[in-house]
């Protein structure tokens, strides 16, 4: 049975609201991937600088770790998780993990971004997240749901993919 969930996609999606609404309404445990950043990542994308490959291991190391932590309990976490090396970085120190990802168009997610207070990740930094990511396949346990839905509509659709999916009863 699959106790994780990481809510994955580009900065603006949703992730955040998602992932919260979801740990609520199953009782399990929430860890926010923007949490997991060294010092240097966040300093990076502040100035607007995109990471690379090599910035998001320690990032992606600390994410698994904390999942991993938790995995028996439940836990969702979020995570930008946009390339399958990412995710698999996850799995191989998680195990079973489900993907779930808010569908949107990229004009949405820069209004997002745009009316966005507070957060390190600029909008000019959205193109080069969109060219790294990299779907998740069938065989990743995969969930898309509508990001323009409302935050109750997407955690339904999540619930009833999950249950298909076997990760809940």
């Amino acid at each position: 049975m699959i106790r994780a969930v990481v809510v994955m996609g580009v900065s603006g999606s949703g992730k955040t609201t998602l992932g919260l609404a979801l740990a609520e309404r199953l009782g399990w445990h929430y860890v926010e991937a923007d949490d997991q950043h060294p010092p240097e990542n966040i300093a990076k994308m502040a100035a607007g600088i995109p990471l690379t490959d090599d910035d998001r291991i320690p990032f992606l190391t600390n994410v698994a770790n904390a999942m991993a932590a938790l995995k028996d309990e439940g836990v969702i976490a979020t995570c930008s998780a946009l390339k399958r090396s990412y995710r698999d970085l996850i799995r191989d120190r998680v195990g079973a993990v489900a993907f779930l990802m808010q569908v949107l168009t990229p004009e949405a997610l820069r209004a997002r971004m745009k009316h966005r207070e507070g957060h390190f990740m600029p909008a000019s930094l959205l193109d080069s997240q969109l060219a790294s990511l990299e779907l998740p396949g069938d065989d990743e346990n995969a969930i898309f749901v509508d990001g323009d839905a409302p935050v109750d509509a997407q955690v339904a659709e999540a619930i009833s993919a999950l249950k298909r999916l076997a990760t809940i009863a």
